[in-house]
Formats: structure tokens, sequence, C-alpha cells
């Protein structure tokens, strides 16, 4: 996991990991201790954004590229 400010700027748990609570802890980590708001999310990653919608993150937004201007679209999502 990598943050910056109040976002987490990247989020991977290896695919032998994942179902097993790690990520969860990485993000109450990062909420309760960090104070993070923010993450954002290829829209690609279905199962990225149905995590992040689980522990609470809603999109506000969404961008048709990613930062690196590629063709990948990026939601935008925040803490409610």
């Amino acid at each position: 996991m990598g943050v910056h400010d109040s976002k987490i700027e990247m989020l991977f748990v290896g695919d032998n990991y994942r179902g097993k609570g790690i990520g969860k802890r990485f993000i109450k980590y990062a909420i309760d201790v960090l104070n993070i708001k923010f993450i954002n999310v290829n829209e690609q990653n279905i199962q990225g954004v149905g995590f992040y919608k689980h522990m609470g993150f809603d999109t506000f937004k969404r961008s048709d590229l990613d930062e690196q201007g590629n063709p990948f679209p990026i939601l935008h999502m925040k803490l409610v």
C-alpha cells in the first residue's frame, strides 16, 4: 500500500492472499491511523471497485483517462 496526504495511491494484494482479510486490514489501518479519505480505482477493475464500496467508499467523479493520459477510465472515490 502506498499513500500520499489523505489518499491511497496504490494497494496490491497477491492473488494467493485475496479473500483472507489482508486488504481490509490495510484499508482499516489507512482510515484509522493515516486518516485516508480518498482512493482512485480503474473502473474496469470490478473486483477492486466492489471492495472499496464494501469498505465505505463511494464514487464522486469519473475520468475517461488515467493520470498519465492513457484511456483507462478512473473512478475517484471518497470515504462516506
